[in-house]
């Protein structure tokens, strides 16, 4: 009986480490959404608010200018987590999307290669940072290039 229970215990430990292994963070089902809803916009449209193809709430959007140190991106965000990347080149995206001071949704990479990119000059926080809040002005143009859609707020 002592062994059936040791049995069952490990089994559930290994399927628990299996499920936190590979459990898909908040932010990364956020952007998977948040990329869907960009790329179903319609051809003909030309504007769009972005708070109606965010499908998540949040209350501000950071975006950091290239080569933004880490150190940096954590210290305007409020805290560290583990998936933060230093952008490499001109032209990549790095927003990061909070609701509460927790971050909901994180855009990196090049829009050529996400297949989007969200381009806004919004208030300076620092020469690294620039934020846009929930409750702004959220209209943006859309411009379309090589398969990819481009959100831009002047």
């Amino acid at each position: 009986m002592r062994q059936k229970k040791t049995i069952i215990i490990l089994i559930l430990s290994i399927i628990a480490v299996f499920f936190l292994l590979f459990k898909e963070d908040v932010w990364d089902k956020n952007e998977k959404l948040l990329k869907k809803h960009i790329k179903s916009i319609d051809e003909s449209v030309e504007t769009v608010n972005l708070s109606d193809v965010t499908p998540f709430e949040w209350d501000l959007v950071y975006s950091f200018s290239p080569y933004t140190p880490r150190e940096e991106i954590y210290e305007t965000v409020g805290y560290q987590w583990d998936r933060i990347l230093e952008t490499v080149n001109e032209g990549m995206n790095q927003l990061v999307f909070l609701k509460d001071d927790k971050v909901v949704c994180y855009v990196y990479g090049y829009p050529s290669t996400i297949g989007y990119g969200i381009f806004y000059s919004g208030e300076n926080l620092s020469e690294f940072a620039t934020v846009l809040y929930a409750d702004d002005d959220l209209t943006f143009q859309i411009e379309r290039e090589n398969k990819a859609v481009y959100l831009i707020k002047e």
